[in-house]
């Protein structure tokens, strides 16, 4: 890989993280206050699983995004500029959810990322299966987080 390429790898690893750093300014201060305070649903694991799972999905979407951005095939720009708004909506959930403390607000923004997340799969198929591949797991655990977050609103 050569040096182009590495830079180009970090700027859309750095992207991804970018929208987790986003989300983290309306998380910080309330996971020990408001979010306690909250009924959870039996199945929520503990807090210390959040970051290295996060840490993994970032750093894998990053990489998705660096394999598309690799095409040859017409269309990848578009694919790139929707990967972008996902993560503001990534980040958006954060903001719902923690910041606002909007629990409906935060199942329709998570339901709009699933929705995003599985179109992005089948663009990224397009240009790199490997990339889509990359996804799968990002997805699984969106649809996880759907499920706590519907438990969330129903509980509380």
């Amino acid at each position: 890989m050569n040096r182009g390429s590495i830079l180009s790898l970090v700027f859309f690893v750095g992207v991804s993280f970018l929208a987790g750093f986003l989300g983290s300014f309306a998380t910080m201060g309330n996971v020990t206050t408001w979010y306690p305070t909250l009924v959870h649903p039996f199945w929520t694991p503990p807090s210390w699983v959040f970051a290295p799972v996060w840490t993994t999905l970032y750093v894998l979407m990053g990489v998705a995004a660096f394999l598309v951005s690799r095409s040859k095939k017409v269309g990848k720009i578009f694919v790139l500029w929707l990967f972008s708004a996902h993560l503001l909506v990534n980040a958006f959930w954060s903001i719902a959810f923690f910041g606002m403390h909007e629990l409906l607000l935060s199942v329709l923004v998570i339901l709009i990322l699933l929705g995003l997340i599985y179109t992005l799969m089948r663009l990224f198929w397009r240009h790199s299966h490997l990339a889509s591949y990359l996804m799968v797991p990002y997805l699984l655990w969106v649809t996880y987080a759907t499920s706590l977050s519907i438990g969330f609103l129903l509980l509380n």
